[in-house]
């Protein structure tokens, strides 16, 4: 085999992925926000969540579009592991309609005669203003891609005669000779190549030719196919190593469900697929060998899936349990790690923002806490008690700075993918929302230092100034609560001028004491020192008010943008 052809069959196989990855894509953005909703709404036991998985996958032809939307529910909170798992059972089973699409369109349609007039059709609509339009244009653009690669693919597999091939040949006559070894060893190899290709799809097209071109007969094909259905899930694994405890379980469950599924399949491999061949001779009896045999390959795929789902749907109680008690969380990880980005995982961007989107929530939720740390440490006395509020007030605001720059390069990995234009918007105003929650962060900083270094002197507050904090305190603590019911509403039912108001209120405020400070160190009520503390905890606290205004002009854009 000369170079070129080596290269002609990776072109292909590249043309085929691609088009798989944008038809998908564009799926996503037709779909995504709606069948978010589904996702959340749909699984309230396991036969639900089962079917709901299924028809998603089906849906975006994507199993891991849905695994990384169930992942981001299960640490939402919207849905539970045992939930999540009966959703990726589904999932299994909808990502075996790309199997059935190749097998009828690639193999019983000459497509030839459809690819360039789809292409045709796409790139107007691809160049519309209307992201609906431009949308539809994509997904019909990455099908005709798709069918393009398959095409191109096996009429190169067939230009080679690789069933006349005596190299190929011989090794494969020599591995039937082995018995059921020969099974063994082909599972593995398609595991292998399915790592490598990190597209499950793409094996399963290269199995499709090769069986459909007579090199390989049923039995190797479907042992190609097995090991498929283990490969992508340790590709899942490796992928969720980098990201949180429920991740790494539902990716783990993921493993053994379909591992379980290959144990069980090989114990009756031969009786197995006689039946499926039998049942597809039986359906479809007039079509001819080199497509029948690919019609055999995507029923064992079904079969394999829906069996294994009939058998362990009443299992996932104890699969949950084995998960949880094999992946324990990392020390700190519920409150000091990112919980809903699952870098590993990530592949789809238009879904991956709703995992964004709970993140600053999350971060949101944070920096009010810390505020409250303040409060506290205002009127903590004991030096050990103060020492170690302030030295937990000092990690959050690390924690802060780490936060913003975890989801700043995650939002940056997202806007790298294919996104809508109302998805683009979306992440400018997420990443200008990290950067002033962060800063909010340091304000609180500023604020525990300045109460640091009154503690450290031999004055207090008067009653007068320690009641003007606390009113100034108390309008900022409903600022941040406000904040945090407008990042966590989605159903535009916060009204986000109550913010303004009280951003206006606390600058008044300020100004008043502003100007009463200068009458009240006049007239020698207090020291100019203790006049300077208190007036930089004011200051700060306006000062942080106007990055929840800020905060809060981001998201209300963000709104007023997706509902124009």
């Amino acid at each position: 085999m000369s170079i070129f052809v080596l290269l002609k069959l990776v072109g292909s196989l590249a043309l085929l992925m691609y088009g798989m990855k944008t038809m998908s894509e564009a799926l996503q953005k037709l779909t995504g926000g709606q069948l978010r909703h589904f996702l959340g709404a749909m699984t309230t036991n396991r036969f639900t969540g089962l079917l709901t998985g299924a028809f998603v996958t089906a849906s975006v032809q994507s199993s891991t579009a849905t695994t990384v939307m169930t992942v981001s529910f299960v640490n939402a909170g919207l849905l539970t592991l045992a939930q999540a798992i009966s959703v990726i059972m589904g999932a299994n089973i909808g990502t075996t309609v790309t199997a059935w699409i190749m097998s009828v369109f690639g193999f019983q349609i000459d497509m030839n005669n459809l690819i360039f007039p789809l292409f045709a059709l796409a790139v107007p609509l691809i160049f519309s203003n209307k992201s609906q339009k431009k949308s539809f244009g994509e997904f019909v653009f990455g099908f005709a891609f798709m069918f393009l690669g398959l095409t191109t693919l096996r009429e190169n597999a067939l230009s080679m005669d690789l069933e006349h091939n005596e190299a190929i040949i011989g090794f494969i006559t020599a591995c039937k000779e082995w018995g059921f070894l020969s099974i063994l060893l082909f599972l593995v190899i398609g595991g292998v190549i399915t790592m490598c290709a990190q597209s499950s799809a793409a094996v399963m097209a290269i199995t499709l030719i090769l069986c459909s071109s007579g090199v390989l007969d049923l039995y190797l094909g479907i042992a190609l196919v097995m090991g498929e259905n283990i490969g992508t899930t340790v590709t899942s694994n490796i992928a969720a190593l980098t990201a949180n405890a429920q991740a790494r379980r539902a990716a783990l469950a993921h493993f053994i469900f379909n591992t379980f599924g290959v144990l069980w399949i090989l114990c009756v491999f031969h009786p197995f697929v006689d039946m499926v061949s039998g049942l597809v001779d039986h359906l479809f009896p007039g079509v001819t060998p080199e497509v029948a045999i690919t019609y055999k390959l995507s029923a064992f795929h079904s079969a394999f899936n829906v069996c294994n789902v009939i058998i362990l749907i009443w299992f996932i109680r104890p699969i949950e349990k084995v998960v949880c008690w094999v992946i324990k969380p990392k020390e700190d990880e519920e409150e000091f790690r990112l919980r809903f980005i699952t870098s590993g995982m990530l592949s789809t961007a238009e879904l991956c923002i709703v995992q964004a989107r709970k993140e600053i929530n999350l971060f949101a939720e944070r920096t009010h806490r810390m505020f409250n740390m303040i409060k506290d440490l205002l009127h903590t006395t004991n030096e050990n008690d103060f020492n170690k509020l302030f030295s937990r007030i000092e990690k959050y605001e690390n924690i802060s700075d780490n936060m913003e720059l975890e989801i700043a390069n995650y939002l940056n990995q997202v806007s790298e993918g294919r996104l809508s234009s109302e998805s683009k918007l979306t992440i400018r105003g997420m990443l200008r929302e990290v950067t002033e929650l962060e800063s909010i962060g340091d304000s609180c900083y500023h604020l525990a230092r300045t109460i640091d270094h009154k503690f450290k002197g031999n004055e207090d507050f008067t009653e007068k100034q320690y009641e003007h904090i606390h009113q100034m305190i108390e309008l900022t603590n409903q600022a941040l609560h406000q904040m945090v019911l407008l990042e966590e509403d989605e159903y535009h039912t916060v009204d986000p001028n109550k913010s303004f108001n009280l951003e206006n209120e606390i600058n008044n405020y300020r100004n008043q004491l502003k100007n009463q400070n200068v009458l009240d160190v006049n007239n020698r009520e207090y020291d100019y020192q203790m006049g300077v503390h208190y007036m930089d905890i004011i200051s700060e606290c306006e000062k942080l008010a106007d990055y929840v205004v800020n905060v809060v002009e981001a998201r209300t854009d963000m709104k007023e943008k997706k509902t124009a």
